[in-house]
């Protein structure tokens, strides 16, 4: 008799480059006998808290979330969102020189996402106003904040609202320390039997291989999710966070990773030490 597939519940954020790189998971063009997958959209900090319960098995988190959930989750080597010499930006309604940013209030996304914990190593005196992330722009324009701390689309899309670039984050991290920005990646429960662990890993991968060879369907699917951006900066912004480094995570995304939660633990942000592990 045919065994039925084990279902696996999966989280990952309702966005265009995560929908690109599930696109064959969601979609089934890739399909397992092992495993079957269930998705669950919730927006990046939401999932980073559930996962400091264990809630799914499978499920985004940002690198900031690792030490927080390295008891109960291991990373894959597949699915990091990377940025290389680019990352989450802050802006302002007016010009500021970076150095201006200290005590500012500055909207953030959430106080687990990466993106917060490289603001804090690059300006650690700054007041934090946590905002979801896609009100963030509106924060900074109602005046409520003096700054904002962008992720996702709103990273390509501000100018067009008049907003200035302040600083960008992966860029400075590049100058900086010469390694690229490991921003979000995905996790998997270590109380999976390892068998299924590697496959769905296995499949991750696969889906990502699929949609980068099938770029036009995925990027289709990928629309639906991408926040009001036309085709084409949604292809731009795709394309800056499905790259090589998310099909499989080299040393060099390793090593930046490892940095960044060390300095993190250093400056007293994180609470305890962690090694960056892998399926």
């Amino acid at each position: 008799m045919e065994s039925v597939p084990q279902k696996i519940v999966v989280a990952h954020s309702p966005d265009s480059d995560d929908a690109f790189m599930f696109y064959g998971l969601a979609t089934q063009k890739i399909r397992s006998s092992l495993v079957s997958f269930q998705h669950v959209l919730e927006d990046i900090e939401t999932l980073n808290r559930a996962a400091v319960e264990g809630r799914y098995e499978m499920t985004a988190i940002s690198y900031h979330a690792y030490p927080y959930v390295a008891d109960k989750y291991v990373l894959t080597s597949s699915g990091s969102s990377v940025g290389d010499g680019y990352g989450p930006i802050v802006v302002a309604a007016r010009p500021l020189d970076p150095e201006e940013l200290k005590g500012k209030t500055i909207a953030v996304p959430g106080a687990l996402t990466t993106a917060y914990l490289v603001l804090k190593l690059f300006q650690p005196d700054f007041r934090p106003l946590m905002v979801p992330f896609d009100k963030i722009l509106a924060a900074v324009r109602d005046g409520s904040a003096d700054a904002g701390l962008l992720i996702h689309e709103g990273q390509i899309s501000f100018d067009h609202l008049g907003m200035h670039r302040i600083v960008d984050l992966g860029r400075w991290w590049k100058q900086t320390y010469g390694l690229p920005l490991p921003l979000g990646g995905n996790a998997i429960l270590r109380s999976l039997e390892p068998p299924l662990s590697r496959e769905c890993c296995l499949m991750l991968r696969k889906s990502i291989e699929y949609a980068l060879a099938n770029r036009e369907e995925a990027l289709a699917y990928a629309l639906q999710f991408a926040r009001g951006l036309d085709s084409g900066l949604t292809e731009k912004f795709v394309g800056m966070y499905v790259n090589h480094h998310t099909v499989a995570c080299d040393h060099q995304v390793v090593q930046a990773a490892q940095k960044m939660l060390d300095m993190g633990y250093e400056a007293g942000l994180i609470p305890r030490r962690v090694n960056v592990e892998f399926v």
